[in-house]
């Protein structure tokens, strides 16, 4: 009898899991991400969720905007009265690599104390580690909620090229944020490219979003562990430094000199996001990059850029900003060499300290008459 009992307890827990596991795919709960303790038992973030060993950053990467916008600071609402509200979008340059979150362009730019229209600035950093436009128009989507007073837009010519616009983890995996700004905006952007993750009724399920769930959950743990450290990345002793020496290939994603093809560079969805940002000032950034003199340094730039391209590319912006009337600033060439760390693009805190210091210039000729 007690083996009977307790074979019907089994099938009858199994029955009534499997009944739940199949309503939480019906109804696929969207909003779960935004349920966090950040800004509530512990203070939110200065950036974004992002790492790869999370036993030493306590951090982690995960899919869930939503998620990744509720631990972060600028989710602390409502906003202040007496706050001139400024959002930071843009590559791993602007997140920080190498650098703890007062170092980056938002922490100075914070630390420099500013004050517009009788308001305090406060910037708050939305830079995500990879390249593509299509990532920063769908993280800006999201910001507007959050009633920024100015958006400063950091790009670079890598973000541009249409077969990268696709391909970052984030955006494949919010295929239907994605699709959606498609038809919003007619971005010259396939919905059924096979780049984008479509979940099934079954990956919906809560077995099918174990993963996901579990990922939200191990968020919340590390915010005990970094609102006590401080740590949201590792800081390696030694790093290999970026590449100043190349061989003579100058292909740009699979596009050869003389000329840059501009049906392949996705400047629909930057001008998107112009349009996107509405009565919101945007202003736009050509962030610096490493200028070489290395080996065939009069071939390339850097690793990421042969200066056929680069050049081209810049003309392109120039005039397109001219047009528009785009709130333009190219600073591609003011930071020295020796102040980037391991890449093309990440810059030593007293690199991002000359940034800053021409950032805050803009700000206070653009945000007040």
């Amino acid at each position: 009898m007690n083996s009977r009992f307790l074979r019907n307890v089994i099938i009858k827990g199994l029955v009534l899991f499997l009944l739940l596991d199949l309503v939480f795919g019906a109804v696929n709960p969207a909003g779960l991400g935004k349920v966090s303790l950040y800004n509530h038992l512990f203070m939110g973030r200065q950036r974004f969720p992002f790492g790869e060993d999370s036993s030493q950053s306590y951090n982690l990467s995960l899919y869930n905007l939503d998620a990744m916008f509720a631990s972060h600071v600028i989710s602390n609402v409502p906003k202040p009265a007496d706050e001139y509200r400024v959002v930071v979008v843009g590559d791993s340059s602007t997140w920080g690599v190498l650098l703890r979150p007062e170092e980056t362009l938002a922490g100075q730019l914070n630390a420099s104390g500013l004050s517009i229209c009788g308001k305090k600035i406060s910037v708050y950093n939305l830079g995500y580690p990879t390249i593509s436009l299509t990532k920063d128009l769908m993280v800006l989507d999201s910001a507007l909620s959050y009633q920024p007073d100015l958006i400063i837009w950091l790009v670079s010519l890598e973000a541009f090229p249409a077969d990268k616009q696709l391909s970052s983890p984030i955006v494949a995996n919010n295929a239907a944020r994605v699709e959606d700004l498609i038809a919003r905006y007619y971005l010259p952007l396939d919905p059924n490219d096979p780049a984008l993750v479509h979940p099934d009724f079954w990956d919906n399920t809560f077995i099918g979003q174990r993963r996901a769930l579990a990922d939200l959950f191990r968020l919340q743990i590390y915010g005990v562990l970094w609102a006590a450290t401080g740590i949201d990345q590792t800081y390696p002793a030694d790093y290999q430094h970026a590449q100043t020496d190349f061989n003579t290939d100058v292909t740009f994603h699979n596009m050869q000199p003389p000329t840059l093809d501009t049906s392949r560079l996705a400047f629909g969805v930057l001008e998107a996001g112009l349009r996107l940002a509405g009565g919101t000032p945007v202003i736009l950034i050509n962030e610096p990059i490493l200028i070489s003199v290395g080996e065939n340094s009069d071939l390339r730039y850097n690793f990421l850029y042969p200066r056929w391209a680069y050049d081209q590319w810049r003309e392109m912006m120039s005039a397109r900003a001219e047009a528009g009337a785009w709130n333009y600033l190219d600073l591609w060439n003011i930071i020295p060499a020796d102040e980037f760390t391991n890449s093309a693009i990440h810059l030593t805190p007293a690199g991002e300290s000359m940034l800053a210091g021409r950032v805050d210039q803009i700000i206070l000729q653009k945000s007040c008459p």
